[in-house]
């Protein structure tokens, strides 16, 4: 990595190695959950009075005077005897399971769960797109991570720090937090934090020789020690991808907190960095590639899959065949006795249909006989 001169964007100072920590695995998933879990354990207790609600002699006039069994209260003169009281549907009553102050306010975060946590945060804010999708202006910074000379913790006036921040493209990034100043929606308005705004870069160092008090004044901009990394900052809202600003220390002593994948910490007992679980994940090149193909037996040719599968013998035939040769001569003979009784039919049919114009016939003929006789007629 280049190291640029504090006060000069185009003088490079050094060239110091990536540290192990940016190469572990970044993960969203793993952030978010101990995010949310650390940021718990900021919370203060609260809950209502204990005997909010309460403060009013009422008893229930009990059943048989058709009114609800709800508490009332006592007395008589006045519009406030007989109202119900103590409910959470009463006017005046408690609330709904009133809140306490022994609710489980902190939650417990496994050391290496924490670990994990801090180190993708890390090897997130080296990864410029993850950056700027966190909305950070950093296009005109010249490299991420920017690492600066270690002049940048000798540095004691906020005018300096505005000016080593301008020079490095760093100061957009300033100005998109004071664009972004605005009043609290809610009552912490009335609390004591009355605006909120974007956060800003993140300047590390090692030793504090003044730049914690030079960059506190600027809008968004926190400071912080290399040894005392802090999730909360590092990604804030539980979303990676901070503007960090290392100063030169910082940076190579990220290799003695947190070691590299071939060799363990040096400050931490027996810490190594996670492991991603694919190093690539073109499997489709892996698998393709000369040093397995190689390796590997050639694809077999003609080969039939031998795959039995239960077939329902009440709908496949050759199955029920099988189960019971006698289904063959069965269905023949309901076939053949359907066949004789369509045949059966058809004959009766046309008897009953002959027998139907032989007596339609005599029934005309009676008809001209009986209009003959009737008007006389003679042959």
């Amino acid at each position: 990595m280049i190291v640029f001169a504090a006060n000069k964007a185009s003088e490079v100072v050094a060239n110091v190695p990536l540290p192990g920590v940016f190469t572990a695995p970044i993960r969203p998933d793993v952030v978010h959950h101990v995010y949310r879990d650390m940021a718990k354990n900021r919370r203060q207790a609260y809950a209502v009075h204990s005997a909010a609600g309460h403060q009013v002699a009422a008893i229930s006039w009990g059943t048989g005077r058709a009114v609800s069994r709800i508490p009332r209260v006592n007395g008589g003169g006045t519009h406030r005897a007989g109202q119900g009281a103590f409910g959470n549907m009463c006017r005046g009553g408690r609330m709904f399971a009133p809140t306490k102050t022994w609710r489980k306010w902190h939650r417990k975060i496994n050391l290496n769960q924490r670990r994990f946590a801090l180190v993708s945060a890390i090897a997130a804010s080296a990864v410029a797109p993850l950056v700027m999708a966190r909305g950070h202006r950093v296009e005109k910074v010249a490299e991420i991570p920017l690492v600066l000379s270690n002049d940048v913790e000798s540095v004691k006036k906020t005018k300096e720090a505005a000016a080593i921040l301008a020079a490095h493209g760093a100061h957009a990034d300033v100005d998109r937090v004071i664009a972004s100043r605005r009043l609290r929606a809610g009552k912490g308005k009335m609390r004591n934090r009355r605006y909120v705004q974007r956060r800003g870069p993140l300047v590390i160092y090692l030793n504090d020789n003044g730049v914690s008090r030079a960059f506190r004044n600027l809008p968004g901009v926190e400071t912080c020690s290399v040894e005392r990394l802090n999730l909360l900052q590092l990604a804030p809202g539980g979303h990676i991808g901070r503007f960090v600003i290392w100063s030169q220390a910082a940076f190579e002593h990220l290799e003695a907190l947190y070691g590299s994948q071939t060799a363990p910490s040096t400050l931490k007992n027996n810490y190594h960095l996670p492991r991603a679980i694919l190093s690539s994940t073109d499997i489709s090149r892996i698998i393709n590639s000369e040093e397995i193909q190689s390796v590997v037996r050639p694809a077999k040719q003609g080969v039939k899959l031998n795959i039995h599968r239960r077939k329902n013998p009440l709908v496949n035939n050759t199955q029920m065949y099988a189960l019971n040769p006698y289904v063959i001569a069965r269905k023949r003979a309901i076939i053949k006795a359907a066949e004789a009784q369509k045949a059966g039919r058809k004959v009766s049919q046309k008897k009953k249909r002959f027998a139907t114009q032989e007596k339609a016939q005599a029934a005309a003929r009676a008809k001209r006989a009986f209009y003959r006789q009737m008007v006389g007629y003679r042959a």
